[in-house]
């Protein structure tokens, strides 16, 4: 029996009934938004945007072209110049009624972000907050920049160290978290002094149209631009045009590749922070308890569509099933349902069907390299791309399920023997942007973490995240930061400004 047919003891909650999450009112325009307003022609070619949990279209987005994107690169350019004199007090100002705004719409914006993206309603709330606060974060962090101090490290010369806008930012952003990944990017872009065009997924477009829709009025024209379309379109364009100075992507380790690539040629700066399978690694005298509750958020988190989900567990072989037998009681208890069925839901849809059947082939793979499932393993009856909560266990070193980064809501477990061998099987997968060490010993919890190559490590703990502190990988996970003041940099440049005053 294949391990995608439809298993019965996992039931979906539809939300047949209940007052739809979004009205044909509750819509952003759906075009481009180019020089402070969006395009009033009809588009060309379009997409559907498909809501996951009903199969039914949405809306339709333009397909955007490389003259689109010229266009919208254009604006941007032309608002570049007046936009980094700007002193950082009306930036921040400005970044502050830009998240005053999105908290007068932050329901609007968590309903539009589950009808789209499938997600259930307490992820998208903790998304519309958290781009809220990544708002308020850099509107303070903008006036508190801090550099090495002026003085004359030459005999009569004063050296001054000046931190400028790069210009204009091209932003590609995936279809997973749409709302918060824009905001992590347009956030610092603006806060820096950068103008930018922004290029969303083109299956998870609305929340970014309706962001642009909400603060068109808050910023000069130009600032802010959206165009959508296909990445090997918008995306190439932004990455190749010599007008634009930065290109910025949270995306798959391909995207990544294509967008280095793309850049190479005008030699503009990249930030790329890609994808993650996190290694859990649970020592025998961990908290056994702790960790299998935290990682029933933690692995689970968005459906499992989470590049720093707990997804990969290597547990020390002598508590092994007692962790095994405590992790599957927590994912057995897991809500599955569309998002309009209820606050509890923790399982949503997958947010496609090419996704859907990306994730159904790991787990049918699995099952015929003989890879025993614990729970779940399977997709759901019925309408929309369902899949049920999956422990894949007694999984072997260097197995495909183990050393790929599946996205979905998959976990799943390996041994280990001793602390050596834990750290090598952690390391030894091409990214390295997350990862959490669960043990009592505090010796060990500084040891191991220093030694795991990732760019972030949770000690007891798992997916815990604050825009004071930066996250990024390291590997095939990418490079450059997000949040904290490391964006700032990031998105900034240094200059040396050397005066001679002798007499």
């Amino acid at each position: 029996m294949s391990i995608s047919t439809p298993v019965e003891d996992v039931t979906v909650r539809r939300a047949s009934g209940s007052a739809p999450l979004i009205t044909t009112a509750d819509l952003p325009p759906t075009s481009h938004f180019v020089d402070g307003v969006f395009d009033q022609a009809a588009p060309g070619d379009v997409f559907d945007v498909i809501d996951p949990s009903t199969e039914n279209v949405i809306a339709q987005i333009p397909q955007g072209t490389t003259e689109d994107v010229d266009r919208a690169v254009n604006a941007a350019a032309a608002a570049a110049e007046a936009w980094a004199r700007v002193v950082p007090k009306e930036r921040s100002e400005i970044l502050h009624r830009i998240a005053d705004r999105l908290a007068a719409n932050a329901d609007l914006l968590a309903r539009l972000e589950s009808m789209n993206a499938g997600k259930p309603l307490a992820v998208s709330r903790d998304d519309v907050d958290g781009t809220i606060d990544t708002f308020r974060f850099m509107a303070g962090a903008l006036r508190a920049t801090t550099s090495m101090a002026a003085g004359d490290y030459v005999e009569n010369h004063l050296s001054v160290i000046l931190r400028e806008p790069l210009g204009v930012v091209g932003v590609v952003t995936p279809w997973n978290y749409p709302l918060l990944m824009a905001a992590w990017k347009i956030a610092p872009i603006l806060a820096a002094g950068n103008t930018l065009v922004i290029k969303p997924s083109e299956q998870t477009p609305l929340t970014t149209l309706k962001f642009a829709e909400l603060v068109a009025d808050l910023l000069p024209a130009g600032v802010l631009n959206v165009v959508t379309g296909r990445g090997s379109v918008v995306g190439a364009r932004l990455a190749e045009h010599p007008d634009v100075d930065m290109i910025a992507l949270t995306g798959s380790v391909g995207s990544g590749r294509a967008v280095a690539r793309g850049a190479a040629e005008t030699l503009k700066r990249v930030h790329l922070e890609l994808g993650g399978k996190a290694p859990v690694v649970i020592f025998a005298d961990a908290n056994l308890e702790e960790a299998a509750e935290s990682l029933r958020v933690a692995s689970f988190w968005n459906s499992g569509q989470e590049c720093g989900a707990a997804c990969r567990v290597l547990v020390h072989e002598s508590v092994a099933d007692k962790f095994v037998e405590l992790f599957v009681a927590q994912v057995r208890e897991l809500a599955v349902g569309e998002p309009g069925s209820g606050d509890d839901i923790e399982i949503g849809p997958l947010v496609s069907k090419a996704h859907f059947d990306r994730v159904v082939g790991y787990l049918d793979r699995a099952a015929q390299q003989g890879i025993r499932v614990a729970i779940g393993g399977t997709a759901l009856a019925g309408t929309g791309y369902f899949v049920a909560p999956t422990v894949l266990v007694d999984v072997p070193d260097g197995a495909e399920c183990s050393r790929e980064e599946i996205f979905g809501p998959v976990v799943t477990v390996e041994t280990f023997t001793d602390e050596d061998e834990a750290v090598r099987r952690a390391n030894d997968v091409p990214v390295g942007l997350s990862a959490s060490v669960w043990t009592e010993n505090a010796r060990r919890s500084h040891d191991i973490a220093a030694r795991l190559d990732s760019g972030t490590v949770w000690v007891n703990s798992h997916l815990v995240l604050a825009n004071e502190v930066p996250w990024g990988g390291f590997k095939g996970s990418g490079y450059g930061r997000d949040l904290s003041i490391y964006a700032l940099d990031d998105y900034s440049r240094t200059k040396h400004v050397m005066h001679n005053h002798s007499r």
